[in-house]
C-alpha cells in the first residue's frame, strides 16, 4: 500500500478528450509521453493513426515540451489529435492555457484582447511562480502594465504581494535589458575586429559554401523550417533574439537545421549557428533558474510549516 500512495504522489491529473468531442476522460500521468500513451489507449485511437499531439483544450497550444507540462497545473483540459487531425475551437472547454505562443494562426484571435492575454499570465502565475523566468519581454511587461488591484483580485493575493511581485517582474525585465546592452557593446567591439582583421574575404568564401550547403539541402528536401512567421520576425529584428522569445520558441529554434534557418532568414550559416548557441544558452539558463526558484519555493514551506506548528498544538489544547 505504501508504494501504491508513493507513485500515485508524482502523478498529474488531467482530463482527455478526442477532437470535436464534449466527453472527458480523467487520466493521471507522471511525463508527457506517459499521458500520449494512456490517451491512446482511454481515448481508443487507433494505432493507424498515431502519433498523436497533445494540445490545450481552451486555445490549442501545441504541448511537445516536457518542462511546459510539468509546469501546467492539474486537472489540465486536453484534445488529443491525430496525425490527420487539427484542432477545433469549443466553447464547452475551460482550460488552463496560459503560456503565450503561435501555434495555430486562431490564437492570434484568442488572444486579441489584452484582457484575456494578462488574466493567462496571471493563471500561469498562480499555479507557479517559478515560470517568471519562462516569460518573453513582452508577456513580462504586460503583467508589469496591469492595475495592481486588479492583478491582485486574479492571483487572490494581498495588494501589497501583489505589488512586490510587479517589482520583481520589472527587475527581470531590467536585468534582461542589461544584458541585451553589455552583449550590444561586445558585438560592437566584435566588429571593429573583424574589420581591422580583413575577415571581408573570409565572409565571401562562407557565402559561397552556403550556397552550395543550400543546394545540397533543396536537393534533400529539407530546405523548409516549421518556425512562425512571429519567431522569424523576432530573430531577424532582434539584436538579441533569445531575450525576447518564451521558452518554448526557444526550443523550436534550436531544433531547426542551421542550414535552413540562415535561408529562410537570408543569413550566412555562421550567423546562424551562433544564434542558435545563444538561444541555447538562455533556455538552458532559465531552466536552471526555474529549478533555482523551485527549490528556494519548497525550503520555505517547510519552514512556513514548522513555524505554524506550535500555533496550531497551542489552539489545540
Amino acid at each position: 500500500m505504501e508504494s501504491s500512495e508513493e507513485t500515485t504522489g508524482t502523478l498529474k491529473p488531467c482530463l482527455l478528450r478526442r477532437n470535436r468531442s464534449r466527453e472527458h476522460h480523467g487520466a493521471a500521468a507522471s511525463c508527457l509521453e506517459d499521458l500520449k500513451q494512456k490517451a491512446c489507449d482511454i481515448l481508443e485511437i487507433d494505432k493507424s493513426l498515431e502519433p498523436i499531439t497533445l494540445v490545450l483544450a481552451e486555445d490549442g497550444t501545441i504541448v511537445d515540451d516536457e518542462d511546459y507540462f510539468l509546469c501546467l497545473p492539474s486537472n489540465t483540459k486536453f484534445v488529443a489529435l491525430t496525425c490527420n487531425e487539427k484542432w477545433t475551437y469549443s466553447n464547452t472547454d475551460g482550460g488552463t492555457a496560459w503560456l503565450s505562443q503561435e501555434s495555430f494562426e486562431s490564437r492570434d484571435e484568442v488572444d486579441s484582447s489584452g484582457g484575456c492575454r494578462w488574466k493567462n499570465l496571471a493563471r500561469q502565475l498562480k499555479g507557479d511562480f517559478s515560470s517568471i523566468v519562462l516569460l518573453a519581454e513582452e508577456d513580462l511587461q504586460v503583467l508589469i502594465d496591469v492595475p495592481c488591484p486588479d492583478l491582485a483580485q486574479e492571483l487572490s493575493q494581498s495588494p501589497e504581494k501583489t505589488q512586490d511581485l510587479q517589482n520583481t517582474l520589472q527587475q527581470v525585465l531590467d536585468q534582461r535589458e542589461e544584458a541585451r546592452q553589455s552583449r550590444q557593446l561586445l558585438q560592437l567591439y566584435l566588429q571593429a575586429l573583424e574589420k581591422e582583421g580583413g575577415i571581408l574575404a573570409k565572409q565571401a568564401e562562407s557565402e559561397a559554401t552556403l550556397d552550395e550547403k543550400m543546394d545540397e539541402v533543396d536537393s534533400r528536401g529539407a530546405g523548409h523550417i516549421t518556425l512562425s512567421s512571429h519567431v522569424l520576425t523576432v530573430l531577424k529584428e532582434k539584436s538579441f533574439p533569445e531575450l525576447s522569445l518564451s521558452s518554448q520558441d526557444l526550443e523550436l529554434v534550436t531544433k531547426e537545421p542551421p542550414e535552413a534557418l540562415a535561408r529562410a532568414l537570408s543569413w550566412d550559416l555562421e550567423k546562424a549557428e551562433a544564434v542558435q548557441g545563444a538561444c541555447e544558452q538562455q533556455l538552458s539558463l532559465r531552466l536552471q533558474q526555474v529549478q533555482s526558484l523551485n527549490s528556494l519555493h519548497s525550503l520555505s514551506a517547510r519552514k512556513n510549516s514548522l513555524t505554524e506548528e506550535p500555533g496550531s498544538l497551542k489552539r489545540a489544547k
